[in-house]
């Protein structure tokens, strides 16, 4: 359905990387019928259109021991919007920003090492904010369902 803007071949691609993003440009060409090299100029296509934008290791927070993920949503006064985007995003806690339609204009995820790196990060970041109306957390508890990327 998302892939629909591809040929056929470039989406069989794309599905494989999805799957696994390692998988050698050999082995793709095995399964789809192409030489090592034409599934390379291919991939490098797609890269350089910006259909496939990074390959990236996901890590599970709450697999390493202490680690705390919350999700904040931020309402401000709309000329504080992006000085408020600006500032979250040079902090390294946090993960995610994204200008969310509704109430709360941004949904900002973060991620610390602690409980008191989380605390820090709202004592000293989250509460100093220019123009905030309101701001909610939500503590992740456990993750029950997260895709990452298109749903094929």
């Amino acid at each position: 359905m998302f892939l629909d803007g591809l040929d056929d071949v470039d989406q069989k691609i794309v599905s494989l990387l999805i799957q696994n993003a390692r998988m050698p440009y050999s082995e793709i060409g095995q399964q789809i019928g192409l030489s090592r090299v034409a599934v390379k100029m291919r991939v490098q296509a797609l890269e350089q259109k910006g259909i496939i934008e990074e390959y990236t290791t996901v890590i599970n927070p709450q697999k390493i021991s202490g680690a705390v993920s919350c999700y904040f949503e931020i309402e401000t006064k709309p000329d504080a919007l992006m000085e408020v985007a600006g500032i979250l995003q040079k902090n390294d806690t946090v993960t995610q920003i994204y200008r969310v339609t509704g109430k709360c204009r941004l949904h900002v995820h973060a991620v610390a090492s602690s409980n008191e790196e989380m605390e820090d990060l709202i004592c000293h970041t989250i509460d100093r904010l220019p123009g905030v109306l309101e701001c909610s957390c939500s503590t992740i508890l456990s993750r029950i369902k997260d895709i990452k990327g298109l749903r094929l």
